[in-house]
């Protein structure tokens, strides 16, 4: 049991660096740095769009419009990580 425990930490934690990549390169896209005419950036933005949007998609059905800051990430970081001490509390 405190091996499924420790590979779920593993998969929350690897998913909320997935959210932080994912922030990042949208705040460089939104601000010129990047281009996504670049092919690597363009396939690397659409593969953590296509990761982390079905996840976000709810958070924000539910959050006010800040008026184009997206707070999603953070509230999902948030839960990931009550979720993944809650895991810790009950399970070991």
């Amino acid at each position: 049991m405190v091996a499924l425990v420790h590979l779920l930490d593993n998969i929350i934690t690897l998913y909320i660096w997935v959210l932080v990549i994912a922030a990042v390169l949208s705040w460089l896209v939104a601000f010129n740095v990047v281009n996504t005419r670049n092919r690597l950036i363009y396939v690397m933005g659409d593969f953590l769009y296509r990761i982390t949007e079905p996840a976000l998609r709810p958070i924000r059905r539910y959050i006010p419009n800040l008026g184009g800051i997206d707070i999603s990430p953070v509230i999902l970081m948030l839960l990931l990580w009550f979720l993944r001490d809650l895991m810790y509390e009950l399970l070991v």
